[in-house]
Formats: structure tokens, C-alpha cells, sequence
């Protein structure tokens, strides 16, 4: 006795055409991606004016902070940190020499997870970030963070 194989196929015999959106759209985007992009439509008005000063700086973007306080008993970080609520949300790393003696550069490091949970949308995130880099370009720069951002900052 022979079986009929039977083909699964869609309601009318089409089954799936294509994908939904081009790759190109920003639905494909993860988490990730879109606060990336985030960060970087933050950081422009800031490299705009201080491009130049900011050649040796890199830019970092970590999940969750991996850093230790200072003194824990008394929830106090690093004088490098951009803290809220206790929560470190960004760090300025300096430049220095790591482990296996080669130099570094300074860089920040700004913790995705702690931003997102402490913004309500993504125009929100983005003024943020941009707070949070406002400081830590005024703090790498050696500058007050209203003279990063004033008329008169060049």
C-alpha cells in the first residue's frame, strides 16, 4: 500500500513571497543597533564644535556597569562616573597602559541598560545621552558642561 506524500503549502497555494520590510528599515534594527545609532545622533552636535579636541577620545557602549564603588557602604563612585539614583550610567576611562604594557587611549563608556530604564521614549534616550555625553566630553576636555555646550564655548 503506497502513501500519499502531501506538500504543506499556504491557503491558495503561495506560501511566503518575501520578507515583510527591506533589510534597510529601521524594524530590522535590535536594541542594540537602535541605541547605537542613538548614541551617535546624540554625539553630533558635540563633535560638530569640539571635533578636533575629541580625536584621541573613543567611544564605548556596555550592557550593564562592571565597575566597582569606591566605598559601598556608602553607595560613592568614582569621581569619573555619571551616576543617577546611585545607578552609574556612564564612565570615563582615561588613557593609561593596559595589561600587557601597550597604551591606551581614553575612552567612554556609556551602559545601555541603565539609560533605557531611566527614559520614557526614544527622543527621551537621545537627550539623555546627550546629557550624559555633555559631561563626560566636558569632563575628558577638563571644561565646565554649560562652557561645552555655550555660544562662546569655541
Amino acid at each position: 500500500m503506497s502513501r500519499r506524500r502531501t506538500t504543506r503549502r499556504d491557503r491558495r497555494g503561495r506560501g511566503l513571497r518575501g520578507l515583510r520590510y527591506p533589510t534597510t528599515t529601521p524594524v530590522f534594527k535590535n536594541r542594540a543597533q537602535r541605541f547605537d545609532a542613538m548614541v551617535l545622533e546624540a554625539l553630533e552636535p558635540i563633535e560638530e564644535r569640539w571635533g578636533d579636541e575629541l580625536t584621541e577620545l573613543d567611544l564605548a557602549v556596555d550592557m550593564v556597569p562592571e565597575i566597582e564603588q569606591t566605598d559601598p557602604e556608602a553607595s560613592t563612585w568614582p569621581p569619573e562616573v555619571v551616576e543617577d539614583m546611585g545607578v552609574p550610567l556612564a564612565q570615563l576611562v582615561p588613557a593609561g597602559v593596559d595589561r600587557r604594557g601597550l597604551p591606551t587611549r581614553a575612552r567612554i563608556v556609556l551602559y545601555r541598560r541603565p539609560l533605557e530604564a531611566r527614559s520614557r521614549d526614544g527622543v527621551d534616550l537621545v537627550d539623555l545621552l546627550h546629557e550624559v555625553l555633555v559631561e563626560q566630553v566636558a569632563c575628558y576636555l577638563g571644561v565646565e558642561p554649560d562652557a561645552l555646550e555655550g555660544e562662546e564655548a569655541e
